[in-house]
């Protein structure tokens, strides 16, 4: 569990961002209430994840979670619940 720097929170919040209303939605609810408190790797992960094309993102989350890559399934089923 590591704090972000302010900046760092910015920056991750700006590339919540995405072209699609619910990946916005989801992506930021998880940066606001649930970053902070994850561990290292899952932040990482996060980090990653937000630099995936939207229409692989929206699949994983969404349409096809079986088919979500190995390096971000915790991630994922925390961001859906």
């Amino acid at each position: 569990m590591t704090k972000q720097p302010y900046k760092e929170k910015e920056r991750l919040r700006w590339q919540c961002r995405r072209g699609m209303l619910e990946l916005d939605c989801l992506f930021e609810r998880f940066l606001r209430e649930l970053y902070d408190d994850q561990t290292a790797e899952i932040q990482k992960a996060f980090r990653q994840l937000l630099r995936e094309a939207d229409p692989h993102l929206f699949r994983w989350l969404v349409n096809e979670p079986q088919d979500t890559p190995e390096r971000y399934r915790a991630l994922l089923e925390l961001i859906r619940t």
